[in-house]
């Protein structure tokens, strides 16, 4: 019991029924509208109903899920408008932060983009999923502390946390993870050029085709027409 404890205290708890919890509803496996017992959950995991509650009120910040009044929670729909109108804020966020970086980064931060993303080639080829996500998260967050700016930083983050699991849920389509890389090259050769232009369009074109491909993952008309549960 006091391992679960101090797992609870750490956040890591948390943090992976959010992951987890999240990275179901986003590929399918739970459906919209079907209920998510803290009971059950809490089970699942091992912990007490507080981390679970915890959970889902992360995932219902992020709009994955739906809280009702002494009713519980169930998977929320996530409708094509919405999760676009997300990523098209995310894009014009990270065009800011690319832009900055071209204008602001220091010699170390650049050398260490650049080495970093040549780096991550060879996850591309290895096909190393997992892997290469870690060091998405870590790309982007790089640019982001990269503009210099404490206010975008926050702005950038928060609307990325919120759509973490579409963000992750991409590499799951074939040949992902080398246009990716593609496009991540697009942005770091414009950083290292010093265009800011090229490097703000570079990233919010990269922002819009991770918008398309996330875009399978959300329920169509017809799904959303008729949950599981009410």
């Amino acid at each position: 019991m006091s391992g679960k404890r101090s797992l609870i205290r750490a956040g890591t708890t948390v943090d992976q029924m959010v992951r987890a919890i999240g990275d179901r509803i986003v590929t399918g496996v739970l459906r919209p509208g079907e209920k998510l017992d803290e009971v059950s959950l809490a089970a699942r995991f091992e912990v007490s109903r507080t981390p679970v509650r915890e959970a889902l009120g992360q995932l219902s910040a992020m709009g994955l899920v739906e809280r009702r009044p002494n009713r519980g929670a169930i998977v929320a729909v996530v409708t094509q408008e919405h999760l676009a109108s997300m990523f098209e804020s995310m894009a014009e966020l990270e065009g800011i932060c690319a832009r900055f970086c071209a204008e602001r980064m220091t010699g170390n931060e650049r050398r260490a983009l650049e080495t970093e993303h040549q780096a991550s080639a060879r996850l591309v080829r290895l096909g190393a999923e997992e892997d290469y996500e870690y060091f998405n998260t870590e790309f982007h967050s790089r640019l982001y502390r990269g503009a210099h700016s404490t206010h975008i930083y926050e702005l950038t983050a928060t609307t990325r946390s919120r759509l973490a699991p579409f963000r992750r849920a991409q590499f799951r389509l074939a040949g992902r993870l080398a246009k990716s890389w593609q496009e991540h090259d697009a942005i770091v050769t414009a950083i290292l050029r010093g265009d800011g232009a090229a490097a703000g369009k570079a990233a919010r074109e990269h922002v819009s085709i991770v918008s398309e491909a996330s875009a399978v993952f959300v329920v169509d008309d017809h799904a959303r027409a008729a949950p599981l549960h009410s």
